[in-house]
């Protein structure tokens, strides 16, 4: 009794109270009353592909919209090759045919909610790195109609997630408030990384924990997820993101302020 007694005050001190906090910053933000009243125009955060000169990948989050929105984001990867000349935006959406690709400018905004970077890889890594994107896309086994479940998943965040783990070389984890990130199929699943720099464990997608040098240490509660970064020091925090340094550092200070919880010093 001792036992789930202490669970349920740790549940509430690292889970329900952030994410109650979270729901509280979120309902205080004016948004959009529907998908309708959304702005889903680009958000300049990104330059014109016509003045790049090298192979870039970002992958990018905003924050989803109305009551998701004060616990998750919407994630996913953009990559861009000079001899094509144009951004590819690669999403996964909760209607019709799940994976996208362009059904959106690269830096549009979600739900009216500026996108922020969570990793960025260009250059020579990038060009190599851009194949084995594509095909761990075309490789995605719930690229069908009904191959998507907003929770706790398959979802967009699922879908990243998918890619990321196929490429590990991109060294990049989503954020803590990508519900779904940690979904696998099945009631139990454990992997470890093809660089084994991760571990992770999932019970049926509602439970679990990943540990690592690319995850630091976690614990997976429904789609949420308590933890810290010791390689890029940061907490991180259910329904908030990371408060400390974020993982791609060098651009995520593009993302605008007032779309912040008040207390995140970087998501």
């Amino acid at each position: 009794m001792r036992f789930f007694k202490r669970l349920s005050i740790l549940f509430t001190v690292f889970f329900l109270l952030p994410s109650l906090a979270s729901a509280a910053w979120w309902m205080s933000v004016e948004r959009p009353g529907s998908w309708r009243q959304a702005d889903w125009t680009s958000s300049g955060v990104l330059p014109p592909a016509a003045t790049l000169d090298e192979p870039v990948i970002h992958v990018m989050a905003a924050r989803t919209g109305g009551l998701k929105g004060a616990l998750s984001v919407h994630s996913w990867i953009v990559t861009f090759d000079p001899a094509e000349g144009r951004y590819n935006r690669y999403d996964k959406v909760g209607w019709g045919q799940p994976v996208r690709r362009n059904a959106y400018a690269a830096d549009a905004r979600w739900y009216s909610n500026t996108p922020f970077f969570v990793k960025t890889v260009r250059g020579a890594d990038a060009a190599r790195l851009i194949p084995r994107i594509e095909a761990a896309i075309a490789a995605y086994p719930y690229n069908h109609r009904g191959g998507y479940t907003i929770w706790p998943g398959p979802n967009s965040n699922s879908f990243v997630a998918h890619v990321l783990r196929a490429v590990p070389e991109l060294d990049a984890v989503l954020p803590p408030h990508a519900v779904g990130r940690d979904w696998r199929p099945g009631l139990f699943a454990f992997d470890i990384a093809p660089d084994g720099a991760d571990m992770h464990f999932s019970l049926g997608g509602l439970m679990g924990f990943a540990a690592g040098l690319r995850s630091g240490l976690e614990v997976h509660m429904f789609g949420l997820v308590a933890g810290f970064d010791l390689r890029r020091p940061a907490l991180k925090i259910p329904g908030i993101g990371r408060v400390g340094m974020s993982g791609d550092q060098a651009l995520s200070s593009r993302m605008p302020a007032d779309r912040k919880p008040p207390s995140t010093a970087s998501v």
